[in-house]
This record gives C-alpha cells, sequence and structure tokens, in this order.
C-alpha cells in the first residue's frame, strides 16, 4: 500500500465516523484508490480553472468550482 497519498488510518476513521463498527484492511485500501482519483480530478480541474485565470496559485475557490463539476 506504499504507493498511495492517504494513510490506511485515516480511511479507517473516516469509517468508523460513518458509523462502520469494524474496517477491513480491503476496505480502506479500496476507499484511498477512490478518493484519490476523485481528488485528482479535481485537482486536475482546479488547475484548469487557476490557468484560465492567468494565475499560478490555485486557490480554494478553484478547487471549490472543480469539486461541483
Amino acid at each position: 500500500m506504499g504507493k498511495y497519498i492517504l494513510s490506511a488510518a485515516a480511511m479507517e476513521k473516516l469509517l468508523k465516523k460513518a458509523g462502520a463498527p469494524r474496517v477491513g484492511e480491503d476496505a480502506k485500501e479500496e476507499l484511498i484508490k477512490v478518493l484519490e482519483e476523485h481528488a485528482l480530478k479535481i485537482g486536475q480541474n482546479a488547475l484548469r480553472f487557476t490557468q484560465h485565470a492567468k494565475r499560478k496559485t490555485v486557490t480554494a475557490a478553484d478547487v471549490r468550482e472543480a469539486a461541483r463539476q
């Protein structure tokens, strides 16, 4: 699991916060994959907004707008 940015511990905390009494290793790994794929798409879209505005810094507004799409 070393190729991911997000941690398995963070995924377990999220799933437990959602109400799961127990969390399997496979569930943690799958949630990491899904969230990282989604976050990467949002990041790429946010970068497009940044570049369109002729800026170099990605702002919170860029991320919000990218997440809405």
